[in-house]
């Protein structure tokens, strides 16, 4: 079992208080005693710092791109409104073609 104690600051920044974690499942200790060995990471708040700014800069990436993102979508239901679709039996067969070409 992981207990981890990370320092926080307030929102003033004027005092320093401990936080403890207690991780009590052994999959997600295997997990992150993972990250820790793959990253090369001092500690467990390394891990997690690293952890929280890659899920923070996705989550920046998805919302700039929301507007492309969703009009690809809409692209794609448009045309399958209009049928231009790929049949299921068919799909397979067409993405195995599409992979196979050069970029």
């Amino acid at each position: 079992m992981f207990d981890i104690l990370a320092r926080w600051t307030s929102m003033r920044g004027m005092e320093s208080k401990g936080m403890n974690i207690e991780i009590r499942d052994a999959a997600l200790e295997a997990r992150i005693q993972k990250q820790l060995e793959a990253t090369g990471s001092g500690n467990i708040e390394e891990v997690l710092l690293r952890l929280l700014e890659t899920q923070e800069e996705q989550d920046r990436w998805l919302f700039e791109a929301r507007e492309t993102i969703n009009a690809k979508i809409q692209r794609g239901m448009d045309q399958l409104d209009r049928g231009e679709g790929i049949p299921d039996h068919q799909l397979d067969a067409y993405l195995k073609d599409l992979k196979s070409k050069p970029e």
